[in-house]
């Protein structure tokens, strides 16, 4: 916790903010009732709120400890106990798993109720200036410190590994870097391969006897194919930038590709069996993509 020692330098935060917060202790401790409502009422929107907060004794609990952790936010006494006070209240996010942009939204919630608040109340521009920049600053040394929990819990985690396991942890996400680009240039090597099936697919509609049904078809499905390959491009993107694997985007590709042989085999009677085997696969992915969208959906609430 040495770092604390430091914070309120960082912050360049002074004793004049400080009185100046515990001028407006008497006000919010009047909003406190309305400040909790208003916050149960954000927080439930979140969607798994009630994956931590799981019956009516834990809910009035919670809500006693935030209410006074608000009346607190205005103290005026901002030293090494009130640090440490914050920072188990972090070291308790971590552990019962409460995800850090829950915690950053409603941070952004508290800082607009209360200069909200200041802002009903305006008299004096340069002292309303200086009520918003303390208010600022304590808000943002709150949120600093409550998130510097997971931060030394991931550190934690790391440092209580080996040698060999750094050296094996290290390794795996070099290679898993390498990787993910092998695999974005494998895709834009499909693309490439697929623009020139469907340049092939034209030369064909017109300069040979498959038919122009059959042609048709033929194209439609390489256009299919190709613009697959280009989402499953654009996802691969995204992952690399550090957005989840998008496992959908590749059941699209293979669908795509299987839909392309059901447009070419639906003019052969012939192929009744394997038109059939064919679309069983295609409404089994099909199964599988809704699947996949869904879960995703429900991470995403």
């Amino acid at each position: 916790m040495q770092q604390y020692n430091s914070l309120r330098a960082d912050y360049k935060f002074t004793e004049e903010e400080a009185k100046i917060l515990k001028d407006l202790q008497p006000r919010m401790e009047e909003l406190a009732d309305q400040f909790i409502d208003e916050f149960y009422d954000y927080i439930w929107g979140f969607g798994q709120t009630a994956q931590f907060l799981k019956n009516k004794d834990i809910i009035a609990h919670h809500r006693k400890k935030i209410k006074e952790w608000f009346i607190n936010l205005f103290c005026g006494k901002y030293d090494m106990p009130y640090f440490m006070y914050l920072y188990k209240i972090g070291e308790i996010h971590v552990k019962i798993g409460l995800p850090t942009h829950y915690v950053n939204s409603a941070f952004t919630f508290v800082r607009t109720f209360v200069l909200n608040s200041i802002e009903v109340h305006f008299h004096n521009k340069e002292q309303h200036l200086k009520e918003i920049n303390a208010v600022e600053k304590i808000i943002d040394m709150n949120l600093d410190v409550l998130t510097s929990s997971y931060r030394e819990e991931e550190l934690s985690k790391f440092l209580s590994l080996s040698s060999f396991e750094k050296t094996i942890l290290s390794g795996l996400k070099k290679f898993n870097s390498y990787v993910n680009l092998f695999l974005a240039g494998a895709l834009a090597l499909v693309a490439f391969f697929a623009i020139g099936l469907f340049v092939y697919d034209i030369y064909l509609l017109f300069f040979s006897d498959i038919g122009i049904e059959k042609g048709i078809l033929t194209v439609l499905g390489s256009l299919l194919v190709l613009w697959a390959a280009i989402e499953l491009i654009h996802e691969e993107i995204n992952h690399l930038q550090g957005k989840g694997f998008a496992i959908g985007a590749f059941i699209m590709l293979a669908m795509a590709a299987l839909i392309r042989k059901v447009l070419i085999y639906s003019l052969s009677s012939e192929k009744v069996d394997d038109l059939l085997i064919i679309g069983f696969v295609i409404v089994s992915l099909a199964i599988a993509y809704w699947l996949v969208g869904v879960k995703k959906k429900a991470n995403s609430v």
